[in-house]
């Protein structure tokens, strides 16, 4: 007999399922080590506490990033991704960039939080950041340490990961969000005897208001060599209305003369970091080997 529940942490081939019956340390079949946090999932009990994962349910979404070598899952069934950063220690233009086209390429919606608003250099942050909301990305001013109110509204009912570098406060935002989030991380450590590691992966909790939280490791590097061109054009949603009129049809919006999209970033109506996000993300999938 199979037991359904709800995977709240991932450590290599192990996972924490939460089910009826409280946290369950489980294991994939083989050599498999493609759970995500927040997976649906069928177990089979293999003693107290302990049980093998036998089928993962369909996903809605899966955000995840790559090399040409390993694949990095975050979480799964994801109602929107919350991207982190802050004045201290400072803004990560490539990195914020990145986690945008993955969360628009997997069909996530994405906000950005900027948090520490109690620091006098987050204003300049903020009016910077302002050019990513008119894009159409949502922005919260939060401190983690004094003020998360504008995000309870955003996270009520829904499944939320918060993703971005070390050092932005995405744990103080988990602490602030979720009471219990020590007590729980400690009885994750327990079920899983991992210790101190599991600060190194990703894990869900459960939002006293409902919903879900789930905070991922920090990270200075998001491949994304999963993407193809066309993939990573339709992740800058504020190049669309520019498709089409450059003067070559295949135009790929480097050097090419008469580029609509290029030309809208000299004048203003696409934000010219965002172009030369799109521009290194090309010449890094150009620069892949030929696949046979």
């Amino acid at each position: 007999m199979l037991n359904s529940g709800r995977v709240v942490a991932t450590f290599g081939k192990h996972c924490l399922v939460q089910a009826d019956s409280g946290l369950i340390d489980c294991v994939s079949r083989g050599r498999k080590t493609d759970i995500a946090c927040g997976d649906a999932v069928e177990f089979k009990p293999t003693g107290p506490g302990q049980g093998v994962i036998e089928h993962v349910a369909p996903r809605r979404n899966l955000l995840y990033r790559s090399d040409p070598f390993k694949t990095k899952y975050f979480a799964a069934n994801l109602d929107q991704v919350l991207v982190v950063t802050a004045a201290e220690p400072g803004l990560n233009e490539n990195l914020l960039n990145r986690c945008l086209v993955a969360a628009q390429a997997a069909g996530i919606p994405a906000a950005i939080v900027l948090n520490k608003a109690d620091l006098a250099q987050t204003a300049a942050l903020h009016d910077h950041l302002k050019s990513y909301e008119a894009i159409g990305y949502p922005l919260l001013l939060v401190s983690a340490k004094t003020d998360v109110a504008p995000l309870l509204p955003r996270l009520a009912g829904k499944t939320s990961v918060l993703i971005g570098p070390s050092g932005v406060g995405k744990s103080t935002l988990v602490n602030a969000l979720v009471p219990e989030a020590d007590v729980r991380t400690a009885e994750i450590s327990r079920a899983l005897n991992t210790g101190r590691h599991t600060t190194t992966h990703t894990r869900l909790y459960a939002l006293p208001g409902g919903g879900a939280l789930i905070d991922s490791p920090g990270m200075q590097e998001f491949g994304l060599h999963h993407l193809g061109l066309d993939d990573l054009q339709a992740a800058f949603p504020e190049f669309k209305p520019f498709i089409g009129h450059c003067r070559f049809y295949n135009c790929r919006h480097l050097k090419e003369p008469d580029c609509a999209i290029a030309a809208a970033a000299a004048s203003g109506g696409i934000l010219a970091e965002r172009l030369r996000a799109y521009q290194i993300l090309v010449e890094e999938i150009s620069a892949r080997p030929a696949t046979k």
